[in-house]
């Protein structure tokens, strides 16, 4: 039987059900927003989803920087 790397699957798991937690987001809530709306407000609704989203996907790309560094750091 072949030894399974579980770390490795936790942490593909956790990035698919955040890409699908985003993804549903877009999809349900624009498509709500437009049939409710129209498509103005789909535009702005994307735009605030967006701007919400940016401070989380800086922090997520500081910390790759920092383990990266720290990796590099740890094998030299």
């Amino acid at each position: 039987m072949k030894p399974r790397d579980l770390r490795s699957y936790a942490s593909t798991t956790t990035a698919r059900l955040i890409a699908g937690g985003i993804l549903l987001l877009i999809a349900v809530g624009g498509g709500l927003v437009y049939a409710i709306y129209g498509g103005g407000a789909l535009i702005s609704a994307l735009l605030c989803i967006g701007l919400g989203l940016l401070p989380v996907i800086l922090i997520v790309l500081a910390l790759a920087i920092v383990d990266a560094i720290r990796k590099r750091v740890d094998r030299g």
